[in-house]
């Protein structure tokens, strides 16, 4: 899980430091976002002290119509020690006794100049991400048209010759042998490349290979949800393949299913085109097109119409 310090949300949305300077270096320890409205009424015995607390202009309004005694002691209060800040929307003016209640207790306040909901969304996304789920696996993601693609299998395979020939093919690349994985919510596994290796291409007999020099930067991107998960094999003649495309697969990446097909490599077989392919017929699956069902419906049928005509032919 990553380590996020206040001082990060002044780096990354530039708000105001109004107060409680010493205190920038505090710990988040989760990602989720408290509006302490019933707190300032008085009421902290389910007081989320360890989240970022907003105050709006709601707050605010009820605040300053508090005694001056009951605004201390609620800032007070507000300002725990494992409070990792207090922001204050719309660029509104903050009462003095808050900003002491911060400095006396080392709690970061700080000010954004925009909307309430709006800072909420953006910060709640910013720690959504940072505590998401992370993990690393072998393999390559490439974008080919739309699909995040991973593919997978045991070392010298040919995973990067195949990611090779899909950029040739006018595909991105987004990472190869070793893709880090976030689960930025419960359905969706965003694919990146670790910085050290990014864009680079690792091929056996001729080295790495910088594929945004070579092909441009439109071979490539920082980034991608990961769709579909092809698993390449060596080509077992005691193991039966599917034929048809009824089997469906999955392959559980932190806590999503995501689809899988395995492919056998054998020579002869041009593998990227196979996996082009598997992509374009995974689109057309997620738009209600399924060659498989298709096929099966039409064989049933044809079955159905042989079977009608036996009878047929047996009454005369």
């Amino acid at each position: 899980m990553a380590k996020v310090q206040t001082k990060d949300l002044l780096d990354e949305f530039k708000l105001e430091l109004v107060a409680g300077e010493t205190g920038l270096d505090r710990e988040f320890i989760m990602s989720d976002i408290s509006r302490p409205g019933i707190e300032l009424t008085g009421y902290f015995r389910y007081y989320p002290k360890a989240r970022l607390q907003i105050l709006g202009k709601t707050e605010l309004s009820y605040f300053n119509e508090l005694t001056s005694e009951e605004r201390k002691a609620r800032s007070l209060k507000l300002c725990s020690k494992v409070t990792p800040c207090i922001v204050i929307t719309r660029g509104m003016d903050i009462p003095q006794e808050i900003i002491e209640a911060c400095n006396e207790k080392s709690v970061p306040l700080l000010r954004s100049p925009y909307k309430t909901t709006r800072v909420v969304s953006r910060l709640t996304n910013f720690l959504e991400s940072r505590f998401a789920p992370f993990t690393a696996i072998h393999g390559v993601l490439v974008d080919i048209h739309g699909v995040g693609v991973m593919i997978m299998g045991q070392s010298g395979v040919g995973k990067s010759e195949t990611a090779l020939e899909l950029v040739k093919r006018g595909h991105r690349l987004v990472a190869d042998d070793s893709v880090e994985i976030t689960q930025e919510d419960y359905d969706r596994l965003i694919g990146t490349s670790p910085k050290l290796i990014e864009h680079l291409l690792e091929i056996r007999g001729l080295g790495i290979i910088n594929v945004m020099t070579l092909f441009g930067a439109s071979a490539v991107r920082s980034h991608k949800e990961i769709d579909y998960v092809i698993n390449l094999e060596n080509w077992d003649e005691k193991k039966q393949y599917d034929r048809i495309g009824m089997e469906e697969e999955t392959l559980k990446i932190i806590d999503v299913e995501i689809p899988k097909a395995t492919i056998p490599v054998r020579p002869g077989r041009n593998v990227a085109v196979i996996i082009e392919v598997a992509a374009m017929n995974f689109r057309l699956k997620r738009l209600g097109l399924n060659a498989a069902e298709e096929f099966t419906a039409r064989l049933a049928e044809t079955i159905e119409s042989e079977k009608h005509n036996l009878e047929q032919n047996k009454e005369f």
